[in-house]
């Protein structure tokens, strides 16, 4: 694996127990994920191997650390916010938002993504700029910040979640819903499974990804902003980002 590669390439100087204990306060690093994200975590059907940023800085977050990692699964992206919120797991790697940021900390941005729509072939949308018009529906991800987005931003169209982007894409298939909003790397992981579907070209807005930790861990602020800085820097992040097969990414700002 990448992070294993780059983990193992020349010997790492010791971390500061004060600073392991922060980060790890457990003795294990508790990594959240989802799936059907390649930010957080997606299993190719048939090796089984798993992948994606979540997942994968937190095996490199952990081997820098020294310690052991626990992966914590839930169904949505929001039940990973909060169990970061809740110090239920340390560290995940998710869409800064300023409202995400008042519950838990970010280090700085490390990736951009675009966020787009998918929709059927024979849709009469064919862009993006198309979606907000009356008896529109519109599925996002319970909790997601898409929904929170959308739901300011729409004047005409309506939104309804789906419990999870598995649910989601039944939804599109039963036709309940008419394009489904989220950033381009679930799209296309999507895709695949929808066939008959067609991401939209244009775009609605931008996700600026970043690693979340829960707040009051500010004995390892710097060390984690370092590490968040280092993963880009050195080619980690974007070994993690080709392993992972997305695509929807923008030069991060």
């Amino acid at each position: 694996a990448a992070w294993l590669l780059v983990a193992c390439a020349a010997p790492l100087p010791a971390v500061d127990p004060v600073v392991k204990n922060a980060l790890a306060p457990t003795g294990s690093l508790r990594v959240g994920v989802y799936p059907g994200s390649p930010t957080s975590m997606v299993q190719d059907p048939k090796t089984g191997e798993r992948a994606g940023v979540a997942l994968d800085l937190g095996h490199a977050l952990a081997a820098r650390l020294g310690v052991p990692v626990q992966v914590v699964s839930f169904e949505r992206v929001a039940q990973v916010v909060d169990a970061v919120k809740s110090g239920q797991v340390d560290m995940t790697f998710t869409n800064a938002t300023a409202a995400r940021a008042r519950d838990v900390d970010f280090t700085e941005p490390l990736l951009s993504l675009e966020l787009g729509y998918i929709v059927a072939n024979a849709s009469a949308i064919t862009q993006a700029s198309e979606v907000d018009r009356p008896g529109v529906r519109v599925g996002v991800t319970q909790g997601s910040s898409s929904q929170a987005t959308l739901g300011r931003l729409y004047q005409q169209a309506s939104l309804l979640p789906a419990s999870s982007v598995v649910h989601a894409q039944d939804m599109l298939r039963q036709g309940q819903v008419q394009a489904y909003a989220t950033n381009k790397a679930i799209l296309n992981e999507m895709l695949p499974a929808l066939p008959g579907f067609k991401i939209l070209q244009g775009r609605w807005g931008e996700e600026h990804m970043a690693i979340a930790v829960p707040k009051g861990r500010e004995a390892g602020k710097a060390f984690l902003q370092q590490f968040a800085r280092e993963a880009k820097s050195s080619g980690l992040l974007k070994n993690i980002i080709d392993k992972s097969g997305f695509q929807g990414t923008v030069p991060s700002h």
